[in-house]
């Protein structure tokens, strides 16, 4: 703790050798983070240009690849601070904006994909109602509530985090997510039923909304031959993302339940797959098997050459 500031800093220790080998790391990140911000803005940006693409579906895959450069932009530049620097601290304040900022762009991603598995269901079962019922106005309301819900729920759990007394300044990993409630000197009761509330909210219901969307676009699909390759052209890369989003946030619960001992050079690379597969992933799956996007990102390429 800084006495002269009274502001509270916590170090992280899940760092594998950054004083050997800070310039690599530095150099690997911030080249996967150019990356990121290029393939997702290329995508919306090509999305925004075209007409043939402001439909629904798109609309929502670029509010997706948005969240991506977010999601990355909280994250990476603290990443970069820690490679150059001697010592991997984050005052608690921080580290409690990075928290919020992790879980909520999160959050946003599943409902944005139930919103997308929504789309295809009315889409494909139900074409004739889909221009009514995906109005503007409807996907307008949709996109609002994919951000502006999380960011509600998860600033109560940031008041409450923020309540909670620190007793350990000492974090085992290299950001700040659901890891950071190893600080606290009590585990609160509160914070844990409101943790399970926001798990079942922003988890179990959208997978198993989004599982029953699909499980009924599979029987139409079943039903109907003419439908199939529609089917399987648009909805595959949402299951795709899916997968991804699955993987990401079974990577972060078995972050926080990983023995005190275990491994760093195991934490490490698990936090970096977090990191980097989530918000690299999806414009690659949108960009190569969304045949509209992919035809105008092959357009743009030969243009280039």
């Amino acid at each position: 703790m800084d006495n002269r500031l009274n502001v509270t800093y916590i170090t992280f220790g899940g760092h594998v050798e950054v004083h050997k080998y800070r310039y690599l790391y530095f150099v690997v990140m911030f080249t996967v983070y150019i990356l990121i911000i290029s393939s997702n803005f290329t995508i919306v940006c090509i999305i925004m240009i075209h007409k043939n693409l402001h439909e629904p579906m798109y609309i929502f895959i670029a509010a997706l690849l948005i969240n991506s450069v977010l999601f990355s932009t909280a994250i990476y530049p603290k990443l970069f601070i820690d490679f150059l620097s001697e010592k991997q601290i984050i005052s608690y304040p921080a580290c409690l904006s990075q928290w919020f900022l992790y879980y909520w762009l999160a959050a946003s991603d599943i409902v944005l994909l139930s919103i997308m598995a929504y789309d295809r269901y009315v889409s494909i079962c139900n074409p004739l109602k889909y221009p009514t019922i995906m109005r503007k106005n409807t996907v307008d309301i949709f996109l609002i509530s994919a951000w502006f819900l999380p960011v509600c729920l998860f600033l109560v759990g940031l008041l409450l985090n923020a309540k909670n007394k620190i007793c350990k300044f000492h974090l085992k990993g290299i950001l700040c997510n659901s890891t950071i409630q190893t600080l606290h000197c009590v585990r609160s009761t509160i914070l844990n039923i409101y943790g399970l509330f926001l798990l079942v909210t922003f988890l179990f219901l959208p997978v198993l909304f989004i599982l029953f969307t699909y499980s009924r676009i599979l029987v139409v699909s079943y039903r109907c031959r003419g439908v199939r390759r529609r089917a399987a052209q648009t909805c595959l890369p949402h299951l795709l993302v899916l997968i991804n989003f699955s993987c990401f946030t079974a990577y972060d619960v078995l972050l926080s339940r990983l023995e005190p001992d275990s491994s760093k050079i195991v934490r490490l690379i698990m936090a970096l797959q977090v990191v980097i597969y989530h918000p690299l992933f999806n414009p690659i799956i949108y960009g190569l098997k969304m045949r509209r996007i992919y035809d105008h990102l092959k357009n743009l390429f030969c243009k280039m050459v």
